[in-house]
């Protein structure tokens, strides 16, 4: 045959199809977004609200855990009515404009509600498209969203450095104002690599009739199950943006060369360690793969559960040893390392987990019910928060380390179950 009709390979970019890049700088911007407004959300209701850090903590984990409702009822209407498309660009535009109003003091509370509806439609959506980009016996596709979850945290990195520092600096306007350009930036990033991206999936009115679309209780039940097991663990997680940073501020030595750093540059240690770890954490599972000893998936997460179990007790020692004394930074730094690469056996996995065993024309939709674990947690861990004063530092990260560790033992438990429905073959 003519070289000239051979049919082109697909366009990629550092090995992966050019959607994967296109999806992986629109989510850097984004989460630069969210993550910028999330550095100073704590402070600024303290600070400048005048909150006290009980409510403040309980409106964090209620707003964080509304950024994580949202997307269940996004992820039906994209799937049933918007198209993965539309609902990406209407969301990320309200999200925008929520964090612009956040200039207005008396507008709090209804910018943070804009943020939650955009959220709730851009984000089920985004890496929902991730997995179209491969076909599915290409190697590529099961780290696909550990590369994607690199370009989450990148993001995550450089919005306590930008925003935290424009807000602390020149005002927390100015700093939650940043957050809403950077999410304007993510917005025209996905509208010029469109042609890069998979085609939306057929609507239910544009599909072939006699396809319904349906999930079988039996893979509904252990999704379900994991999906509370998350529930738990993200209550103790999710302590890191929250009643870990009011610690931080007081109770480690920030000191460095003569100045002190600032509190909320504290927050990207962790997504720096995830942009430093990932890539050897994949390789090893790569390696495992091909002696066909890589972990199943809830053996991944259970794994991480107890990691991050493992980083908060170490905190409670410290905070036990050191009494009123401030703690190192370095001793920070060593927490946020274990904690991370904890993390990345659990939060990708469990994202890939889902998106593997949702059936077409419900990706949206299965992804949204992953964040709908995220909200329960997230919601959670602001009833949790509340703790930290009556408890005391050494006491709140003791509990702390028993919830992480007692979804870990869920997770782990729940592995025969998931084995009989999940593709892949299980270690």
């Amino acid at each position: 045959m003519d070289a000239s009709l051979q049919p082109r390979a697909p366009a990629q970019w550092f090995g992966q199809p050019r959607g994967l890049v296109v999806l992986f700088l629109t989510e850097m911007w984004e989460k630069f977004s969210f993550y910028g407004m999330k550095a100073l959300l704590i402070y600024y209701m303290i600070r400048h609200l005048q909150f006290t850090q009980a409510d403040a903590s309980l409106i964090y984990g209620a707003y964080t855990g509304g950024v994580y409702l949202t997307p269940i009822f996004g992820g039906y209407i994209a799937d049933r009515w918007l198209g993965r498309r539309r609902a990406i660009l209407i969301g990320g535009s309200l999200m925008a404009l929520g964090h612009f109003t956040l200039a207005f003091e008396s507008a709090f509370f209804p910018a943070l509600l804009l943020i939650a509806l955009g959220n709730g439609l851009f984000l089920p959506n985004l890496p929902s498209q991730v997995g179209d980009l491969y076909d599915e016996k290409d190697p590529r596709r099961g780290g696909s969203y550990n590369v994607y979850y690199v370009g989450v945290n990148l993001g995550a990195l450089l919005a306590p450095l930008v925003c935290g520092t424009l807000g602390e600096v020149y005002g927390w306007h100015v700093g939650f104002g940043a957050a809403g350009i950077g999410m304007c930036v993510g917005l025209a990033i996905y509208m010029l690599g469109a042609r890069h991206l998979p085609p939306d999936r057929p609507l239910p009115d544009e599909r072939p009739t006699g396809t319904p679309v349906r999930l079988s209780a039996g893979s509904f039940l252990p999704l379900l199950l994991v999906a509370l097991a998350v529930v738990v663990f993200r209550s103790g997680y999710e302590q890191s943006g929250n009643t870990l940073a009011v610690w931080a501020e007081t109770g480690v030595d920030r000191t460095l060369g003569g100045s002190v750093v600032p509190v909320t540059w504290m927050q990207s240690l962790n997504p720096l360690f995830v942009f430093l770890f990932t890539p050897f954490v994949i390789a090893g599972w790569r390696r495992a793969a091909e002696r066909g000893r890589e972990p199943a998936s809830l053996t991944k997460m259970s794994l991480g559960a107890a990691g991050v179990a493992l980083s908060y007790l170490m905190l409670a020692l410290l905070a036990a040893t050191h009494g009123s004394a401030p703690v190192s930074m370095l001793w920070v730094v060593a927490f946020f390392v274990v904690y991370t690469l904890a993390e990345l056996y659990i939060l990708p996995v469990g994202l890939g987990l889902f998106a593997r065993l949702a059936p077409k024309g419900m990706g949206a939709t299965i992804i949204a019910a992953w964040f709908l674990a995220s909200f329960g947690g997230n919601l959670l861990s602001g009833v949790v928060g509340r703790h930290l004063e009556s408890l005391g530092a050494a006491g709140f990260f003791v509990v702390l380390g028993v919830i992480t560790g007692a979804s870990a033992a869920a997770l782990f438990a729940l592995r025969p179950m998931l084995r009989r429905v999940e593709t892949p073959s299980a270690a």
